[in-house]
């Protein structure tokens, strides 16, 4: 049976724009027929890509999205000592296994990909090594032979087997997502309001009055519900069975996940929240989502929760709803799990979800 571990969060968000429509604006959307602020699965799994638990616990490990592999292709020839034109052509050849390549416009040198690959650290070496086998003379095999030697279904890229990838030109090669991560949403109505800011020209002391310079920006504020699975046997699988760095890679999700956030103007707002609210569960169960609990705003049902605050309101609302599928469903038993991280009465520890993911992935 499938083994799925579960996350539900919850953290507030001062003032702040983390994810911002084509408009400059915090992303909305209407939830229960009331609006609220939203961050949506791209933002939120690029900032745990970028993470610093990434970087450290999963170092060698981690894959680059670049339509600039024939870039450094050609960089990293010309660094060897190969001609320019040819390091180029060569570029060209091993670069296209990941899509197809942009003809130079006129006076360029480099080309980049129309497509925007996912490449592990180990189809990368294999493309390095198999261009400086080409600049040595070797012929290499035609399109289809030569893409089985550097794409992978199987690596060591723990990213690329979490969020999955799509090779359009070849889809034998593409990765089925382990992690779902659904867009963040709040908990309660909320909005994006405008603030008007002005800068002072620091050399105009007296002669004209005013600002030097007006403008405007758009921020939101708000408690985020941010809901995440992780199927445990397909993860193993895509990492070619390795257990061990698929929950070494759960581990670093379960760390990045309540201390990251999308840095959308964070100079501006320096927002960096940490969750005050995290439950993790583990088991065969088929994953459910608790974004139901706040289709009614908790704004609007504070009475009936019994609570006088947002952050307790929502935690007691996503509680309850998770209490009441289990009576429905599963006959009032729970799904596996841990004790909650709640910081609003000190319970709980990260530390202790961590483990039992880890636990939950390594017994999958």
């Amino acid at each position: 049976m499938t083994t799925f571990v579960q996350f539900h969060l919850l953290t507030s968000y001062g003032p702040s724009n983390p994810n911002r429509d084509d408009q400059g604006r915090p992303k909305q959307a209407m939830v229960g027929d009331v609006p609220r602020l939203r961050m949506s699965s791209q933002s939120v799994k690029r900032a745990l890509r970028e993470s610093s638990f990434f970087a450290l616990d999963l170092k060698g490990h981690i894959g680059t999205r670049t339509k600039r592999l024939h870039e450094r292709l050609v960089s990293h020839l010309v660094g060897r000592g190969t001609e320019p034109t040819r390091a180029g052509a060569v570029g060209t050849e091993v670069a296209e296994i990941f899509g197809k390549i942009d003809e130079p416009k006129k006076g360029e040198v480099a080309r980049v990909a129309t497509t925007l690959a996912f490449i592990s650290p180990e189809e990368w070496k294999l493309a390095e090594e198999l261009a400086e086998r080409s600049v040595a003379g070797e012929e290499l095999p035609k399109e289809k032979d030569l893409k089985k030697l550097v794409l992978r279904k199987a690596d060591g890229a723990v990213d690329i087997a979490m969020f999955g990838r799509m090779l359009a030109d070849d889809a034998d090669f593409n990765r089925d997502a382990a992690v779902q991560v659904a867009h963040a949403i709040t908990t309660h109505r909320a909005q994006a309001e405008e603030d008007w800011y002005s800068a002072v020209d620091d050399l105009n002391k007296a002669e004209d009055t005013g600002a030097g310079h007006l403008g405007e920006t758009a921020f939101g504020s708000g408690i985020y519900y941010q809901y995440v699975c992780v199927n445990a046997d397909l993860l193993i699988e895509n990492l070619g069975g390795d257990k061990e760095l698929a929950a070494r890679g759960a581990e670093a999700l379960a760390k990045a996940l309540p201390q990251t956030a999308p840095a959308g103007k964070q100079n501006s707002f320096a927002h960096r929240p940490m969750a005050f609210y995290m439950r993790a569960e583990a088991g065969p169960r088929a994953p459910r989502d608790l974004s139901g609990a706040f289709f009614t705003p908790v704004d609007r049902k504070m009475g009936e929760l019994k609570v006088n605050d947002l952050q307790r309101g929502s935690v007691r609302a996503l509680e309850l709803t998770s209490t009441q599928i289990d009576t429905c469903y599963y006959d009032g038993q729970a799904e596996r799990t841990c004790p909650p991280l709640n910081t609003l009465d000190g319970s709980g520890s990260l530390t202790e979800i961590v483990r039992f993911v880890g636990q939950a992935v390594r017994g999958a």
